[in-house]
């Protein structure tokens, strides 16, 4: 009865066992089902610069094209027979491009012939020998809006995986994957009498297909509960899905590699983080490499021991050509190239920048939806015009730091460069440490603008109707007595007073006396009225310090500020994006361009006519003389007790501003010609800017004054002569024996030149 009683018991614990089993096995088959089916990877938000627009007349000589095409890591090649490579033939290139994808439109692989000369290109031909008139380059990737868990990918269609990566996967990781249920005995057996033999790890026993499972569904803890856990649930996958499902999963999930607090998963990022090519451009050795990292990405890290990833990348390649994947003699061949990584694994990083898209987008989308949607964000960013930014950003701050001989800080600076007539904002530099992610002083930092202001001033003396470019005001001592019984007295930067002399002349040397005698005559709160119709979002407090810079603004204000004075009385709002696509490249949304007419054309005609000035002969003259005769305008800035020093200018095709400053607001010894100016100037030439010629509206008629006086002359009186913009038939008195052979204009000529000042 005993015998028959413990039979019982074992066979009930028994059936207990299997029920569990069975109950264990449906549940992970569930899981694995329910998550596979729905499988959904976080896909962060990818962020493109503005394509180059390639068309004859472009100032892109055949050095600077080669430029362009070596940033996009197209390959020189002397047959380029594939996309993404180029020959070039002296001023001739041959370019294959790649199917790229753009904001408005998905372009195919192409082939085009690009004749260049000295001055930029000539012709552009396609290989049927059709004229091309404009041609695109592709968009660069400048940064990426990660997971909350830092996970990157790029996900890879079973169409767009190259064959040669299938083939070699089941070649060095599961060579009977095509047959076996999720877990491979024989491989096993296989793998562990081959490493016996060599002595060390060279072969694994996991099929793809548990390492599938392990990187999708499971932890890192080596268990035997872990192990079989694995199994079953590989044995369930195949069950369920196919051979082309998995290992498509397989291909974009597993995980190749870090990239600071990055993960990277999959084999199309791997390419890009490795190599900065598709994966289907990577060559024998470069796709054997990506393979030999599955087995440890970190121990055969290429960047840091490149011995390993030879190394192991060599044994994938005998691997090959014994399993009859490729040739012996290319395996040889590929075995006898350098590893090929890029140097640095992030690439260009511009935190400045993508803060801005951050911010533009925010109005719009979720933080979820950045960072896990798959969008596609196409932005204004032209790579050019940041790398000038930075480059002179930071090499002006040196040399300026050298000059200003302070131990314990250095000077900082930031740059905003933009399309005046758009409003697209084309580079940004928040700080000296330009990849470096922290406090944006482009966006962030509120800092007095100094003289910045005076333009504003000056416009509401204009649009008041009783001053031009002529009208005589007073540069005299002038003091402001307040109720509370205390004074403010300014005084000019020269610690000089001119007396009287014309409104242009009082801009372009910044006379700080004469525009508090014009912004007092106007009004406080018409000045004031002035700033939010060019684009401050606040109204300023009425204090006469206002008419010379009180107001604190951050260096992308004052870029929309100047703006509009550089769009004839328009505004555009700043802006960084154009498009944003979804992970199909649907559009889901556009920025169009947006303009408000805010101040009079003809109004803003006239003072852009002064600010021109400032450039020509004013504060700003060395810039004047450095890119003659390209006509520029602009002013500069600077604030209290040298603590902040600005240029705001702009020429026919774009607008810069500049602001260097310490962060601990102290006093730096720079004027804003001798600190912002020299950057700006290093900025403007690697531009190589268009002259700032707007048409003139009508109304208006130009006419020669004095500099000093603001009598009419004629351009024979060379030293003091300007052309300036003002209403027609104003009247303005004659210079009286204006002339070569005159000897007062030789005199007013020697009193302007010491008169000039830096400011």
């Amino acid at each position: 009865m005993k015998r028959s009683r413990r039979i019982q018991v074992f066979v009930l614990l028994g059936l207990a066992f299997v029920a569990a089993i069975v109950f264990y096995v449906a549940d992970l088959d569930r899981t694995v089902r329910r998550e596979f089916e729905g499988r959904h990877w976080d896909l962060p938000a990818k962020v493109y610069a503005a394509p180059t627009e390639l068309y004859a007349g472009a100032p892109l000589a055949a050095d600077d094209l080669e430029r362009e095409l070596k940033l996009l890591h197209y390959r020189a090649l002397p047959d380029p027979d594939k996309p993404g490579t180029y020959h070039r033939r002296g001023e001739l290139i041959d370019l294959n491009a790649r199917r790229t994808r753009f904001a408005d439109e998905l372009r195919e692989p192409i082939r085009l012939t690009i004749a260049t000369a000295p001055s930029g290109i000539v012709r552009m031909t396609a290989s049927g020998g059709a004229d091309v008139p404009i041609f695109r380059l592709d968009p660069t990737l400048i940064g990426s809006i990660f997971p909350i868990h830092g996970e990157d990918r790029i996900v890879l269609a079973p169409g767009e995986i190259p064959p040669l990566l299938i083939a070699s996967l089941k070649a060095v990781e599961d060579r009977r994957f095509d047959v076996h249920h999720g877990v491979d005995p024989r491989g096993i057996l296989r793998a562990l009498w081959v490493d016996l033999r060599a002595g060390r790890i060279e072969q694994g026993g996991s099929t793809l297909t548990q390492q599938l499972v392990k990187s999708y569904f499971l932890d890192e803890r080596q268990t035997l509960a872990r192990k079989v856990t694995e199994a079953i649930m590989a044995w369930r996958l195949e069950a369920h899905f196919s051979k082309t499902d998995i290992l498509t999963a397989y291909i974009n999930e597993i995980y190749l590699g870090q990239d600071g607090e990055r993960a990277i998963h999959g084999f199309g990022l791997a390419s890009e983080f490795y190599f900065a090519l598709p994966i289907d451009e990577l060559d024998l050795s470069q796709m054997a490499l990506l393979v030999g990292l599955v087995r440890g990405p970190s121990y055969y890290d290429p960047r840091h021991h490149p011995e390993r990833a030879r190394a192991r990348r060599d044994l994938v390649l005998k691997v090959l050509a014994d399993s009859g994947v490729v040739a012996p003699a290319a395996a040889t061949a590929a075995a006898a190239k350098p590893l090929g990584v890029r140097p640095t694994a992030s690439g260009a990083y511009y935190p400045a920048y993508l803060d801005f898209v951050r911010r533009t987008l925010k109005r719009d989308y979720r933080q979820a939806d950045l960072a896990a949607a798959g969008l596609a964000i196409y932005t204004s960013l032209e790579p050019r015009a940041q790398a000038a930014a930075e480059q002179s950003l930071t090499k002006e701050l040196a040399r300026l730091d050298a000059r200003t001989h302070r131990k314990d800080a250095q000077l900082e600076g930031a740059v905003v460069v933009a399309r005046p007539d758009s409003g697209e904002v084309v580079a940004i530099v928040g700080g000296r440490q330009v990849g470096f992610d922290g406090f944006d002083r482009a966006l962030d930092a509120r800092r007095q603008i100094g003289s910045l202001i005076k333009p504003a001033v000056y416009l509401a003396a204009l649009e008041s109707g009783r001053y031009n470019a002529s009208t005589i005001v007073d540069d005299s001592p002038i003091e402001v007595k307040f109720p509370n019984g205390t004074r403010w007295a300014p005084d000019n930067y020269t610690h000089q007073n001119y007396g009287p002399l014309p409104v242009v002349h009082a801009l372009a040397e910044s006379l700080n006396l004469a525009t508090v005698h014009v912004g007092l005559d106007v009004g406080l709160a018409k000045v004031a009225q002035v700033l939010p119709r060019l684009g401050l979002d606040r109204t300023p407090p009425l204090n006469p310090a206002l008419l010379l810079g009180s107001a604190d603004l951050t260096p992308l204000e004052v870029a929309q500020f100047y703006e509009v004075l550089a769009n004839g009385g328009f505004m555009s709002r700043l802006r960084a994006v154009r498009a944003v696509l979804d992970s199909d490249g649907r559009a889901v949304q556009t920025f169009p361009m947006e303009v408000t007419p805010v101040a009079d054309a003809a109004i803003v005609f006239q003072l852009d006519t002064m600010l021109k000035q400032v450039v020509e002969r004013g504060t700003a003259r060395a810039a004047g003389a450095r890119f003659q005769p390209v006509v520029l305008a602009g002013k500069t800035g600077t604030s209290s007790d040298l603590r902040d020093s600005w240029f705001a200018g702009f020429s026919g095709s774009h607008l810069a501003v500049v602001w260097v400053g310490y962060d601990d607001n102290h006093p730096t010894g720079l004027s804003g010609a001798t600190g912002a100016l020299p950057v700006w100037i290093d900025v403007m030439a690697a531009l190589k800017p268009s002259s700032f010629d707007p048409p003139m509206p009508d109304g208006l008629e130009m006419r020669t004054i004095d500099f000093w006086t603001g009598q009419e002359t004629s351009p024979a009186c060379a030293g003091d002569a300007v052309v300036v913009a003002v209403p027609r038939a104003t009247t303005i008195p004659a210079r009286p024996g204006c002339g070569p052979e005159n000897s007062a204009g030789l005199l007013d000529r020697i009193k302007s030149w010491f008169a000039h000042r830096t400011h």
